[in-house]
């Protein structure tokens, strides 16, 4: 066969490409489009997305360790600032009862 005898097309409707015999009609060779998977990203693009969310944990888990790191001196002021708050009030004065609210 000459390649007179061939046509290649493409398909309009699902845009794979044909390879036709002019003679017979016959499908010689069919190779179907190359589509995007049914989540819409290729096996690169997914990558680079792990890479992303790879790195916005390692932001979130410092800044969580930075809290950490200064939740003990927050706590600290905390408990210095109840401590002188239970100093200057009154002691004479019972703290509210739960039956006394009824």
């Amino acid at each position: 066969m000459t390649d007179s005898s061939k046509l290649t097309l493409r398909c309009p409707e699902c845009q794979s490409h044909l390879v036709v015999d002019v003679r017979t009609g016959e499908i010689l060779f069919h190779k179907p489009h190359r589509s995007r998977p049914a989540g819409g990203k290729d096996f690169d693009e997914l990558l680079s997305d792990l890479d992303k969310d790879k790195g916005h944990a390692e932001e979130v888990f410092n800044r969580e360790i930075s809290a950490l790191e200064d939740r003990d001196r927050l706590l600290e002021d905390k408990f210095r600032e109840a401590l002188k708050n239970a100093e200057e009030s009154p002691e004479d004065e019972p703290p509210p009862r739960p039956f006394d609210l009824d």
